[in-house]
């Protein structure tokens, strides 16, 4: 029997934005076929990362126009301070829809990823001009430049992956030099950073926080924190992916960013792993396996315990890949968008910032992941079984609870694959100090509500 304890009387700050996910919901189309937006809205999404937007044709109507710069701004040769040099309309609409449903938007500034052919993700031929171009979307978005809007969106990002690598001759994401990349961002930090000194400038969205050293990409990722420190580069969060099997490798990415930046005097830039799911392997039958995996229960227990992890750590932002219509997609269906049983992880976590405070708790123990929050009265307690081994055995768990009131009523809600968050049982207890004894199956999921 594994023993894990809650202790609703002891918070430790305040339930952090780990829900947050890349992309908005669907819209109705003229065809008025299914969308997502009722039930993305259902889940209160603090925040959307507007990355990939263009492989989804629904946003915006018009998908292939939305987000990235050179989308938007189609002749690099054009005047950049005439807004006829502009096409807005596609993500004026995507941005809203967003908007509509409770969530905000984290801008991504530069291009979707691109395995073939190469167009958006090559150098600007002038960075000065590139982050000109930029303060004119940030304008448009937040001052109502070029009949715009007054959003206030807080968050942007300069650029996804600089440091990607397909092969050595097939980078995805920037086809420059690594030295290149470093130049831009700072003159684009820095331009964007003194037009609009209220906003959130960051970057780069690495492939990932480590920095060993063996490789060139880590080398980078060193020159680049270097640079930020030492030249006083603008640089309020610092974003990074990490797609894994093992909810361990989460607490050695976030212990890694946010010691990389404290050991510079960095201590007050933003840790955001803004792209993250379940992956076994890239390609091949491993791949196919992490796609079937990420649609089901398995992958629901993973972002679960993730969030679990993230919350329990000193990271500030946790965004899932992807909730854009797409094979990456575990919270809806690709075509009907029914929802799948990751969305109920993501039910499940709404629950606890709804409480607003984070409770005392064992966050794992084995492999039962837990996070739980109060308001000061009731409480909520988030737990799963979660082990890459798909044949682990069922587990006993004794929760131990030490609530707020000496009376409360416990209601038992499980995330399996024959129940999707439904109401199991519940239970009076007349005493502040409680346990219940819960049974578990490999990748399944429950929500506990003291009230």
């Amino acid at each position: 029997m594994i023993q894990v304890k809650v202790d609703l009387t002891k918070t430790n700050g305040k339930i952090k934005p780990m829900n947050c996910v890349n992309n908005g919901p669907t819209s109705p189309t003229v065809r008025k076929t299914y969308t997502s937006f009722d039930a993305y809205k259902a889940l209160n999404i603090p925040y959307a990362r507007n990355h990939d937007a263009s492989f989804f044709n629904g946003y915006g109507t018009a998908g292939e126009h939305v987000v990235d710069v050179h989308r938007i701004f189609k002749n690099f040769d054009a005047d950049e301070n005439d807004p006829a040099s502009y096409i807005f309309e596609p993500t004026d609409d995507y941005i809203k829809t967003t908007l509509d449903a409770g969530t905000k938007t984290f801008y991504r500034l530069g291009a979707s990823i691109e395995h073939g052919y190469k167009y958006g993700t090559r150098v600007p031929p002038s960075f000065e001009k590139w982050a000109r171009i930029c303060e004119h979307i940030i304008r448009h978005y937040n001052e109502g430049w070029a009949n715009g809007f007054e959003y206030g969106i807080e968050y942007w990002e300069i650029w996804n992956e600089p440091e990607c690598a397909n092969s050595p001759t097939n980078h995805p994401c920037w086809q420059g030099t690594l030295d290149e990349f470093l130049e831009f961002y700072c003159v684009a930090a820095k331009h964007l950073k003194s037009c609009f000194p209220n906003i959130k400038i960051g970057g780069p969205a690495f492939t990932s926080p480590w920095v060993d050293g063996d490789y060139d990409s880590d080398r980078f990722r060193i020159k680049f924190l270097d640079t930020m420190a030492k030249e006083n580069i603008p640089f309020d969060f610092y974003s990074f992916h990490l797609y894994a099997k093992e909810l361990s490798r989460f607490e050695e990415a976030i212990e890694v960013a946010r010691g990389e930046l404290d050991k510079r005097g960095l201590t007050k830039v933003e840790t955001i792993l803004n792209e993250w799911n379940y992956i076994r392997g890239w390609n091949g039958e491993n791949w196919q396996y992490s796609l079937r995996a990420e649609r089901g229960l398995k992958g629901s227990s993973f972002i679960a315990g993730a969030m679990a992890i993230c919350q329990a750590y000193p990271l500030d932002m946790l965004m899932y890949y992807d909730a854009r219509p797409c094979g990456m997609n575990g919270l809806f269906a690709h075509e009907t968008y029914e929802p799948l049983k990751g969305y109920y992880a993501f039910a499940m976590f709404d629950k606890l910032a709804k409480m607003g405070n984070y409770a005392e708790c064992e966050y794992k123990k084995e492999d039962i992941y837990t996070c739980a929050a109060t308001d000061g009265h009731d409480g909520c307690v988030m737990m799963t079984y979660y082990s890459e081994n798909d044949d682990s055995e069922a587990q006993t768990v004794e929760l131990e609870i030490n609530a707020n009131t000496e009376t409360s009523k416990v209601e038992i809600y499980v995330l399996d694959e024959d129940k999707s968050l439904e109401l199991a049982s519940s239970r009076n207890f007349t005493t502040k100090s409680f346990s219940l004894i819960l049974d578990m199956k490999i990748h399944s999921s429950i929500l506990i509500k003291i009230i």
